[in-house]
């Protein structure tokens, strides 16, 4: 007797999709599952370098890796498309170009920006969430320097980055390193620029202690950055923006890195959810669809006993999609399914390419300078490694 394969299905070719898909491809032959990942884009993309990209400190196949490259080999195919609704009770998917029938399916669909309903905001900001967002910031900020070298509106010479968290602190480190070598090019005074980042909480960088986080404002001052913290950002136009103290700032280029949420097509899907994230048992199933595993930021997870969940990182996503990987060949042979136990490694923030922080180890030995940026560097290394992705070190 002939066993069909089973059909599963991943949606999204991110740190939690593509692991995975790696992994369980390592325990079930192509006889005992065809697996499929539909993907938005045709390239597995380093979220953790975007800032990189959008700062012009690498080119973009440093940080968009063909997911074909990467699972070539690996009897898994790759669709691209955009999934439009995930229907859980006929184990169907739909797409904005077909539909697909699932025995097992794993949504690693990832977050959405969360713009707090703060008016104009949405209509006019940048997003730091693909290499196509990091290319057009970029280009922005080109256009914007040309413009103001010939007109010398100082707005075009203003840059407002909205978020103190990771993305948003290491993308003005990038600003900083870069942006004078641009301005020299283009015969424009560094000083004339005004970079802003704006973090409605307390202190940028909440995930470090407090002595690394004096270490990054101090370091990126020194570089031309200005930190706005405590006051958050009321409404955004085509050229400003105000704040909730009352100061308005008029900038041709607003980027907002300020929050995520939940992926919309898994909220609404049917599966059960919490604010928008999908829950998830210990074995990273769907609370209420036991043939529906969840990897990456679209889900909820909680320590066993504890209150907050886990906060939503790349390193988390890849861990997640090892253990998923390994409980769909579970479900499909048998077995014993893998309780979920993530291990932190640590926090890495680059403050531009000579300077970072960091956190590492169980007991979180602080770093900065230049091991902290050697370290983030070798994290990303480690990472490529780990997917046979090394190739993108050339660019």
């Amino acid at each position: 007797m002939v066993t069909m394969a089973k059909q599963i299905l991943i949606l999204g070719g991110g740190y939690g999709g593509l692991l995975t898909a790696l992994t369980a491809r390592k325990h079930l032959s192509a006889a005992e599952a065809q697996i499929t990942i539909i993907n938005r884009f045709s390239t597995h993309q380093i979220i953790t370098e975007l800032h990189r990209l959008a700062g012009g400190t690498i080119k973009e196949q440093a940080v968009a890796l063909p997911l074909q490259k990467l699972l070539g080999d690996k009897d898994v195919n790759i669709v691209v498309d955009t999934i439009t609704e995930i229907k859980p009770n006929d184990k169907q998917v739909i797409t904005a170009n077909g539909a697909y029938t699932y025995d097992a399916l794993v949504v690693a669909m990832g977050s959405e920006t969360n713009y707090f309903g703060i008016p104009g905001l949405e209509e006019n900001s940048f997003v730091l969430k693909s290499a196509a967002d990091a290319n057009r910031i970029r280009e922005h900020v080109e256009a914007r320097l040309d413009a103001y070298k010939a007109s010398g509106n100082k707005a075009d010479a203003t840059i407002v980055v909205g978020g103190g968290g990771l993305t948003g602190v290491e993308l003005v480190g990038e600003f900083a390193d870069k942006l004078p070598e641009v301005c020299r090019s283009k015969g424009i005074d560094y000083s004339d620029i005004s970079i802003y980042c704006v973090e409605a909480g307390p202190a940028i960088l909440p995930v470090f202690p407090k002595v690394l986080i004096e270490r990054a404002v101090s370091s990126l001052e020194k570089r031309g950055i200005t930190f706005l913290t405590g006051v958050a950002i009321t409404e955004a136009t085509k050229n400003t923006v105000s704040l909730k103290n009352g100061q308005t700032i008029e900038s041709n280029t607003i980027i907002w890195t300020g929050g995520v949420k939940g992926n919309p097509v898994v909220g609404s899907c049917g599966i059960a959810e919490d604010r928008g994230r999908a829950t998830v048992t210990s074995t990273l199933q769907s609370t209420s669809h036991a043939d529906v595993f969840l990897a990456g930021d679209c889900a909820v997870v909680f320590p066993e006993g504890g209150e907050r969940p886990y906060p939503p990182t790349a390193q988390l996503a890849w861990q997640m999609g090892e253990t998923v990987g390994h409980n769909l060949a579970v479900q499909i042979k048998g077995g014993a399914m893998e309780k979920f136990t993530p291990v932190f490694s640590g926090t890495l923030g680059s403050l531009g390419r000579k300077d970072g922080i960091g956190t590492i180890g169980g007991n979180s030995t602080q770093l900065k300078g230049l091991p902290a940026s050697l370290m983030k560097e070798a994290s990303n290394i480690r990472y490529l490694s780990h997917i046979h992705g090394l190739f993108a070190l050339a660019y």
